[in-house]
C-alpha cells in the first residue's frame, strides 16, 4: 500500500535528540550492480536471498525506487551528499575512472556521515568507496571515523587487485588480507556493530558484489588465471552470479544477526539497495535495460527498507524514491538539521507526501530523463519518447504523439532543471569495460 504522511517517523520527531537511547541508528547496504529482479522478493526464480527476502516482509518492498544514476560513482555522490551528483564535478564523469585532485568528493561538503557524526554518532564505510583518490579525498575526509574497503570501481575477491593495483585499506593505510571479500566486508562491519551498543551509529555497507570479477568462494583459481584483467569478459554465467548475490545475502543475515545480539534492532533503519540497475547476468524482467541506460532498468533498483520501531512490516511503498533521499530522511529520524548552505535535493521519505519529479542526465549517448507521476519522459541520442509506467514498465509503446502535452510538459520541466544544474565539463570522461565488438549486442 502507499505510504502516507500519516505512518512513518512522527513519533521519532517528537523525541529529544540529546538521548542517545532513543536516538536510531542506521545502517545503509549498498549492492554493486544489482539488478531490479535478482531477489526473490522482486521475481528472482532461484534462492538467492532468503535473508532480504525475509528483511522485506518485516518492512516495506519499495516498487517505485530509483538509483540517481545508471552507472557507480555519480550514484555515489547523491547518496553521500543527499543532492543531484551534477552539483560536484566528480558526480559528472560515468564513472570516475583516473586519479586527479578535482575528481572526487570535496572534504569541505557536508556529508550524510559528516553531519550524523558532528551529532555524536559513530560512523563507518565498510567496502567500496569510489569517490576519489588519495591523498585528497577519502572517507576518513568525509565524515566517517573509520574505513576499511576498496577506493576504486572494482577489485579482484580474492587479490583484492584493482585497475591501479593493489586496492585494500584500513582507514587511509594499505593493508594485506587473505579471504573473499564479501566475507572480508561482512566481518568488519560486524565487528562495527558489536561495538557500538552505547552508541548511535550510522554504518555505511557497500558490498562489491555483484559486480565482476564473476567469482565466487570456490573461484580463486580463476582468480589467479585472470590476473588484473578484473573486467572478466572471458568469464561468468547467471549460476556463478546468483552465487555471488546468495553470499552477499548471506553476510546480510549475519549483520542484521549481529543488531539482535546488541539489543537494536528495534531502534535501526536498516536499507537496502543498490546503487544502479544490473549488468550482463543480471534480470531485470519485466524491465528493459541495464547499467547505463536510463530505461528503468539501469535506473529502477531494489528498496528494501527496515525499522521495527516505527515502520509497519509487509508492506509496499510506491511512492516515488530516488537515492539521494536517504540523507534527508536519515537525518529527519535522527533530528539533525542539513548544512543551510547545501540545500538537500532528497526527501525525508516518511514525511508529508510531496509532489515531485525525479531527474537524470547521462553524458553516454546524451540520454536525458524525467519521471513524473506514472509518466516518463526519455531521451537516447536525440530520439524521444513518452512512457506511461503504470501501464508499459518495458518501455515499449511511445505514447508520445498520442500524449502531445504531457510530452511537452515534460520535455520542458527537464529543460528548466537543467538549466538549474551545473553544464558538462569539457573534460567529462566516459568509461566503458565492453563494447559491440567486445560483447554481442541485443536489439531486442
Amino acid at each position: 500500500m502507499t505510504r502516507t504522511k500519516k505512518q512513518g517517523t512522527t513519533k521519532a520527531r517528537e523525541r529529544k535528540s540529546g538521548s542517545n537511547s532513543l536516538r536510531p541508528n542506521f545502517v545503509f547496504i549498498l549492492a554493486d550492480d544489482l539488478g531490479y529482479a535478482d531477489l526473490g522478493c522482486y521475481g528472482c526464480s532461484e534462492d538467492s536471498s532468503p535473508n532480504l527476502d525475509r528483511m522485506a516482509t518485516e518492512g516495506l518492498l519499495f516498487t517505485n525506487g530509483y538509483a540517481n544514476s545508471c552507472v557507480c560513482s555519480p550514484s555515489r555522490f547523491a547518496i553521500i551528499t543527499g543532492r543531484y551528483q551534477h552539483r560536484l564535478r566528480g558526480g559528472f564523469d560515468e564513472p570516475i575512472g583516473s586519479v586527479s585532485a578535482g575528481l572526487g568528493l570535496p572534504p569541505e561538503h557536508p556529508t550524510m556521515a559528516s553531519l550524523l557524526r558532528d551529532a555524536g554518532y559513530a560512523t563507518a564505510l565498510v567496502g567500496k568507496w569510489h569517490l576519489g583518490s588519495l591523498p585528497w579525498f577519502s572517507p576518513l575526509k568525509s565524515g566517517y571515523d573509520e574505513y576499511f574497503g576498496h577506493r576504486t570501481g572494482a577489485v579482484d575477491f580474492f587479490s583484492h587487485v584493482g585497475f591501479g593495483g593493489h586496492d585494500l585499506w584500513e582507514g587511509d593505510e594499505e593493508v594485506f588480507k587473505e579471504g573473499y571479500l564479501t566475507d572480508l566486508v561482512t566481518d568488519r562491519a560486524i565487528d562495527f556493530v558489536k561495538r557500538q551498543a552505547e552508541r548511535p551509529f550510522l554504518l555505511s555497507l557497500h558490498f562489491n558484489a555483484p559486480h565482476w570479477p564473476w567469482e565466487t568462494r570456490d573461484d580463486e583459481e580463476e582468480s589467479k588465471r585472470i590476473g588484473n584483467k578484473i573486467a572478466h569478459l572471458d568469464g561468468g554465467s547467471v549460476k556463478t552470479y546468483l552465487e555471488m548475490v546468495r553470499v552477499m545475502d548471506e553476510g546480510i543475515g549475519r549483520v542484521l544477526a549481529a543488531l539482535d545480539e546488541i539489543g537494536a534492532s528495534e531502534k535501526t533503519l536498516v536499507v537496502f539497495t543498490s546503487d544502479n540497475g544490473g549488468e550482463r547476468f543480471s534480470n531485470t524482467y519485466p524491465l528493459v535495460g541495464k547499467k547505463m541506460d536510463l530505461l528503468e532498468g539501469g535506473i529502477r533498483v531494489p528498496y528494501i527498507v527496515r525499522w521495527p520501531a516505527k515502520l509497519p512490516a509487509g508492506e509496499t511503498y510506491d511512492r516515488l524514491a530516488i537515492g539521494m533521499d536517504w540523507m534527508a530522511t536519515f537525518l529527519a529520524a535522527a533530528k539533525v538539521a542539513p548544512h543551510p548552505d547545501y540545500p538537500l535535493d532528497g526527501i525525508d521519505l516518511f514525511g508529508g507526501e510531496v509532489e515531485r519529479n525525479l531527474y537524470w542526465r547521462m553524458v553516454y549517448r546524451n540520454q536525458k530523463a524525467v519521471r513524473s507521476g506514472v509518466w516518463k519522459y526519455l531521451s537516447i541520442e536525440g530520439n524521444e519518447f513518452l512512457y506511461d509506467l503504470s501501464r508499459d514498465s518495458r518501455e515499449r509503446a511511445n505514447m508520445r504523439y498520442r500524449e502531445p502535452a504531457k510530452f511537452e510538459e515534460l520535455r520542458k520541466a527537464y529543460a528548466e532543471w537543467d538549466a538549474t544544474m551545473p553544464p558538462r565539463p569539457e573534460d567529462v570522461e566516459v568509461h566503458l569495460e565492453y563494447t559491440e565488438a567486445t560483447m554481442a549486442k541485443s536489439d531486442g
